[in-house]
């Protein structure tokens, strides 16, 4: 397993305002870029509202990075820079509240593309079944009725 590297020790007030700067930039960036997410997703712009999927993971290591250097230096943030470090706790509570939001449209999103699915393969199901007199199909060893196969685009 790699390590990771240790955070730079802040020693001044200007490395510790720039360390509050950037931390709070990138919760900034990540919130503006979920908020996009969410509002594609809601309306049903599932392509546009994933698009972003790479810049958003590196936001969120740059985010983790950032809170790492945060924790390691939180003696001297609150020493050098106790307003900024009221900033980041501010900001910290909003941005949870972005991102408990976006994790809600993203569970909704996938509990409806699964229900969608479920209905899907029980209408071929239906129709694969025979209407008429006659035997019926024999059943599956697992004891679900056999359907046809289901084929799926991921380029939606």
């Amino acid at each position: 397993m790699a390590e990771t590297a240790r955070p730079a020790p802040v020693a001044d007030a200007a490395a510790a305002e720039r360390l509050v700067a950037e931390t709070l930039g990138t919760m900034r960036d990540l919130e503006a870029l979920l908020g996009r997410e969410c509002d594609h997703i809601r309306v049903g712009r599932l392509a546009e509202g994933l698009a972003e999927a790479p810049q958003k993971t590196a936001l969120a290591g740059a985010y983790l990075q950032g809170l790492q250097a945060v924790k390691a230096n939180a003696v001297a943030l609150a020493r050098f820079t106790p307003e900024g470090v009221a900033a980041l706790r501010e900001a910290h509570g909003r941005f949870s509240d972005a991102v408990a939001a976006n994790q809600a449209v993203l569970a909704t999103a996938r509990s409806i593309s699964e229900g969608l699915l479920r209905n899907l393969s029980t209408e071929l199901t239906r129709r694969a079944e025979p209407t008429g007199y006659g035997t019926r199909p024999a059943p599956s060893p697992y004891g679900h009725r056999r359907s046809a196969p289901l084929v799926l685009s991921r380029s939606l």
